[in-house]
């Protein structure tokens, strides 16, 4: 008598429970292709937390992101589906509690030294209020899911500089560089104090960032202008997504 012997492989697991919480960075915003139940959230379907979980198959997710979103808004209406059996958590937070928006606004219809005062300012504020605020944020994240692996993105660096290019001056370029990289500093330092990873995107975004002449940001868009100085698909999914991916 013969015996057939059928050998199968392991099952493959599914990703953990994902929660992506977050700004317009992680809402997709400039990405195209919105979730019409997100509203004025801007989710995009091709924003990193969505290409995680397509690639990944997580046992559940959620997408709370929000544009317009501070870190106040995160811990007040972000955390509802956080629990104790949360395996990862995105997030990109504290651009807009630095007046990020603002900074861009100033710099584009004001004068030079009107953006580098207001550079200035947000510098001055990353430094001073915004730990404080991202601790909070923090806490609350790991009250809420302590098991879970914390994943914190940082923003690209707006500009490519020492390039030819039409628009803003080569001070102005220089200046929302700087914003950038003051409020990434503070970002990398709270989430490490706190055990949480920090996904540094400007290496992705390297040579890719306006005046690279790559469509990986949108510069001023007058239809719709929500989607002004944010991440193309392209530059959520060359830019963002490799970045989570390699840190969760």
């Amino acid at each position: 008598m013969m015996f057939s012997l059928i050998l199968t492989g392991p099952a493959h697991a599914a990703g953990p429970a994902y929660v992506a919480l977050g700004d317009s960075y992680s809402s997709g915003n400039g990405a195209g292709n919105y979730d019409s139940s997100s509203g004025n959230c801007h989710r995009s379907f091709n924003a990193y937390p969505y290409l995680w979980k397509n690639a990944h198959a997580p046992s559940s997710f959620a997408d709370t992101s929000c544009s317009g979103a501070a870190t106040t808004d995160v811990t007040n209406n972000q955390l509802g589906p956080l629990n104790s059996s949360t395996g990862l958590v995105s997030i990109t937070i504290g651009g807009n509690d630095a007046g990020f928006s603002d900074v861009m606004n100033t710099c584009v219809t004001g004068t030079d030294t009107d953006c580098v005062n207001r550079v200035s300012q947000a510098e001055s504020y990353a430094q001073n209020t915004l730990p404080a605020r991202l601790d909070a944020t923090y806490n609350a994240i790991r009250a809420k899911a302590p098991n879970a692996k914390v994943v914190v993105l940082g923003y690209p660096h707006m500009y490519t500089l020492n390039v030819y290019c039409v628009g803003l001056s080569d001070t102005k370029h220089r200046k929302i560089d700087e914003a950038s990289d003051a409020i990434d500093s503070v970002i990398a330092n709270r989430a490490a104090a706190h055990g949480f990873v920090f996904g540094d995107v400007r290496t992705t975004f390297n040579g890719h960032e306006l005046c690279s002449g790559d469509g990986w940001q949108h510069s001023l868009v007058i239809s719709p202008s929500w989607e002004s100085y944010h991440p193309t698909a392209t530059g959520q999914a060359s830019g963002y997504y490799p970045v989570l991916n390699a840190n969760s």
